[in-house]
Formats: structure tokens, C-alpha cells, sequence
């Protein structure tokens, strides 16, 4: 029942997951745009979930990332650096004009991991300036940003993403949670960008 969705697989540092490189990443554009073909009644959007390095730096190039729909950046290790080091790690990955969305953005498991130590409040306002778009990951193990912090989001100004986090086609049903958990922010329809065609939702990114 979805009118667009949008491929971000992991990048190449998060070794684990078999990240895709510059290579793939190019590689996949191509395939993408040959299976859209196929299936003109999807749009299926190109995009990654790039991993924020150490320093703050991503780990794929701005030239490779300029040919995305979209580009989600996450946080996937170093979860114990200091509350301030941590903060500006994260928003110096906000501050790449290729960033469109913050994925996750406090990083916490339920009940397997708390949140890393990160002032959500600064976050919110360099997303504010940055014009990065927050997610709300429906993932019902993340239900990350939690209410609290949907609400000052929203009070900021700030706009926010609705994503399934789905590993698989068994998890997109993740999304009634994560309009669940947008509510209990008191998001509205206004607030979250992909309630829009996929047109009106990518003018809202970078």
C-alpha cells in the first residue's frame, strides 16, 4: 500500500552488515533505476545509511553522495564517548549538505541498550538550522526519538521522518509503530515529511 519507498542500505565501515562501498553504492543506482522501470507504480528512492565516523566525518564520499535521493546518517560505534565529544561528533555529520536525516538518533536498544550520552536539545537546534530531518525509526526495539523528544522537535521547528527500519519485507508493518510513537509526541500530519508524495517529501530534503 506504499506510493514510494526508499533503499539505505549500510556503508562499508559497519563491516559486519557487508556495507556497501562507493562501488556498490554506484552499482546499485543503476539497478535501481532498471527495476524502477519495472515497477512504475513504486517509486523506489535511491539512498544509504551512512555511518558517522569518530570524527564526525562520513564514510562515503560527498561525490557519490550528491547522486542520492536520500542520505540517512547513523551513529553504529564509539557509543561511549563523552556527552560533548558525542554531541559534536553528530552534528558535524548534520553540517554535510548531503546529510537529509538523522537515523536513530539517540541509538538506544530497548531493554538491550540505553541511548549513548548525546544533548538531544543541541541536536534539535543545529537540525533546526541544518535543515536535517530527525527520524522517528518505528522499529519497535529503537522507537527512536523517543515522545519527549518528538515534542521538542516539533516545538523547534524541526521536521520529522517516519521509517520502518525494515530489514526485510517482514517488517513493514514496523510503520504502525512508529506513527504510534509519532502521536504520543503529538506529531501531526504536518510534521512528519514522507505523509507527502515522494516529490513534495524530497523538496523537504537537502
Amino acid at each position: 500500500g506504499l506510493e514510494y519507498i526508499a533503499i539505505t542500505d549500510h556503508t562499508k565501515s559497519l563491516a559486519m552488515t557487508g556495507g556497501a562501498d562507493e562501488k556498490k553504492l554506484l552499482k546499485q543506482i543503476v539497478e535501481i533505476d532498471k527495476i524502477q522501470k519495472k515497477f512504475p507504480e513504486l517509486k523506489i528512492l535511491k539512498g544509504a545509511e551512512v555511518n558517522i565516523l569518530k570524527d564526525g566525518s562520513l564514510d562515503i564520499k560527498d561525490e557519490v553522495l550528491t547522486k542520492l535521493d536520500v542520505v540517512g546518517i547513523a551513529i553504529h560505534s564509539h557509543f561511549n564517548l563523552p556527552r560533548e565529544e558525542q554531541t559534536e561528533r553528530i552534528v558535524k555529520a548534520m553540517r554535510n549538505k548531503n546529510a537529509d536525516i538523522l537515523f536513530h538518533p539517540t541509538g538506544r536498544l530497548i531493554q538491550k541498550r540505553g541511548p549513548y550520552d548525546v544533548d538531544v536539545e543541541e541536536i534539535i537546534k543545529i537540525a533546526k538550522k541544518t535543515g536535517t530531518i530527525l527520524e522517528i525509526d518505528a522499529d519497535p526495539h529503537r522507537l527512536d526519538l523517543k515522545d519527549e523528544y518528538i515534542r521538542k522537535a516539533i516545538e523547534s521547528g524541526v521536521k520529522l521522518a517516519i521509517d520502518t527500519d525494515a530489514h526485510s519485507k517482514n517488517s513493514f508493518h514496523y510503520l504502525e509503530f512508529g506513527i504510534a510513537q509519532a502521536r504520543r509526541g503529538w506529531a501531526k500530519k504536518g510534521d512528519i515529511i514522507n505523509t507527502r508524495s515522494w516529490q513534495e517529501t524530497l523538496k523537504l530534503l537537502k
